[in-house]
């Protein structure tokens, strides 16, 4: 059950991105702070790049469609997650729109921003605690050992072109890159004064 470690690892790489999001909109919309461009733009691409392209098409290929055969009731919570798998592009379009809005229109953009990053959050964080507290408890109670060799195959980069180890490595450093320029107390990079607005 390798998968569920590795899922559950993408789920906190994501939810960090998550949070320091919603840190920096605070930062600017408490204390004046400069927008940082560059490590919003990282974070959102590290939205679309990460889970929509790599992570949900995984978990839809495999556990849902295994959890599907080993599990018939499994079915309504399946459909809804793979419902929200389809979903999530829109909300990274709204957040990469209203960025841009942001960066070119200035601050009367911010709002809506802001909000794009709220309701993006939102849906997110339910939709992995969903996975995590009801997919994955079906998945270790009904799935087989063999349906486990080929998810964690699919997993751990030996099954598919796609997800394999140079694809992870590759997320992996763009997660490192948004480290490395987010400021503390979200990152290491350089600390940031507030804007005098």
């Amino acid at each position: 059950m390798q998968a569920i470690r590795i899922i559950q690892d993408e789920h906190r790489a994501l939810a960090a991105v998550l949070h320091g999001m919603r840190y920096l909109v605070r930062e600017i919309r408490e204390r004046g702070a400069a927008p940082l461009f560059d490590v919003l733009g990282a974070m959102i691409y590290y939205i679309d790049a990460f889970p929509e392209r790599m992570h949900h098409p995984r978990e839809s290929e495999y556990l849902f469609r295994f959890l599907r055969a080993r599990c018939p009731a499994a079915a309504p919570i399946l459909d809804l997650l793979e419902e929200e798998h389809r979903s999530g592009g829109q909300y990274v379009r709204s957040l990469e729109q209203t960025l841009a809005r942001y960066q070119q229109g200035g601050a009367a953009e911010f709002p809506a921003f802001a909000s794009a990053v709220d309701a993006f959050a939102a849906f997110q964080n339910e939709h992995m605690r969903r996975e995590e507290q009801q997919v994955l408890p079906l998945a270790r109670q009904y799935l087989l050992a063999s349906d486990w060799e080929v998810i964690d195959a699919a997993y751990t980069g030996g099954a598919v072109p796609l997800f394999n180890s140079q694809s992870a490595e590759e997320y992996r450093r763009l997660f490192d890159r948004i480290v490395q320029l987010a400021p503390p107390p979200i990152g290491v990079g350089p600390a940031r004064e507030p804007e005098k607005t």
